[in-house]
């Protein structure tokens, strides 16, 4: 499974589903666990990990073409932290 297509095609076939019905499914995964990320909540999957929302400081960085300093605003960083379950599956 490499892309979004791919994981509902296995949802579908996994949950008996049609294919539209899958994608609506996962749609609507990504938008709660997006509108939690905007609102500053953690989403905990337990077992599989926690998605969470860190504020990343502004900066001075340097175009590397030019070497000229350039200011990097603070801004949201979505993360994710694989639970246990996930871990232990993988390894």
């Amino acid at each position: 499974m490499s892309n979004k297509n791919d994981l509902i095609g296995v949802v579908a076939d996994k949950a008996e589903l049609t294919k539209a019905q899958a994608g609506e499914a996962v749609d609507a995964v990504f938008e709660a666990i997006t509108a939690s990320l905007k609102k500053g909540e953690e989403v905990r999957l337990v077992g599989f990990g926690t998605f969470a929302v860190s504020k990343r400081k502004a900066s001075i960085g340097r175009n590397p073409a030019t070497g000229a300093e350039i200011k990097i605003p603070a801004s949201n960083q979505a993360k994710f932290k694989p639970g246990k379950g996930l871990k232990d599956a993988i390894n």
